[in-house]
């Protein structure tokens, strides 16, 4: 079951990541490439065979412009963000990815953020682009604040940079939990596992009348709406 679980995954990704590149060539807002990652992210639940159960959709509006927030425990909850979240949005990313073949053409091309984790004057350049990206192609962004994946399954630290884009972009920020995507990948591990995964979206919060100095405490509210929606699984 494993074995056919890495071959669909490797099929999927190489027949939808060449739709993308191709469909890169005629679509420079990347809406159309997002629309393939979505299908692309919804064909790997079905191979994988994990089933998703969504709390607080309502709170979305389709033509909303956000700061996605989420915890972060695996590389799969990528996909299930993808294919369970109504919105355009890019995502930024490590840098080492952008160098992946075929994964980091897609990544660069459909409009995602490279992230230089060790220049902190990159990482404000970074964020600022984050947030003219959503104001000029007026499209959302999604942000890990944990800044990487938790090796153990627990909530780390949170970094200022969502709250940072979205008070630059006058966005709404909205908090969200994963749970259950440590089970189907494993931190470390390359083998898939079939289950089901939790997706529960938070308040929104309003950033339109504020200013960089309430960063912090933007950050913070993040954290508090995270570690309720998660209860005893910290």
């Amino acid at each position: 079951m494993f074995l056919f679980r890495a071959i669909g995954v490797f099929f999927s990704t190489v027949f939808f990541g060449s739709i993308s590149l191709i469909l890169s060539f005629f679509d420079a807002t990347g809406r159309k490439q997002n629309h393939i990652a979505q299908v692309w992210a919804r064909s790997l639940l079905r191979i994988a065979g994990v089933t998703v159960t969504i709390e607080g959709l309502e709170r979305i509006t389709p033509d909303g412009l956000y700061v996605v927030a989420p915890n972060h425990l695996s590389y799969f909850d990528t996909p299930v963000l993808l294919g369970s979240l109504p919105l355009q949005f890019r995502f930024m990313a490590k840098r080492g990815l952008f160098s992946i073949p075929l994964l980091g053409t897609h990544l660069a091309r459909a409009g995602h953020i490279p992230v230089v984790l060790d220049d902190p004057r990159a990482g404000v350049r970074t964020m600022n682009a984050a947030a003219k990206t959503i104001q000029e192609k007026r499209i959302s962004i999604l942000v890990f604040p944990e800044g990487g994946r938790a090796p153990d399954g627990h909530l780390q630290e949170f970094k200022d940079g969502a709250a940072y884009i979205g008070i630059r972009a006058g966005a709404t920020i909205l908090p969200a939990v994963l749970s259950g995507t440590t089970e189907i990948l494993r931190f470390g591990s390359g083998r898939i596992q079939s289950g089901h995964v939790t997706l529960k979206i938070g308040e929104p919060i309003d950033t339109s009348q504020m200013s960089m100095k309430d960063r912090h405490a933007v950050t913070a509210r993040i954290r508090e709406q995270i570690v309720q929606m998660l209860g005893d699984r910290i």
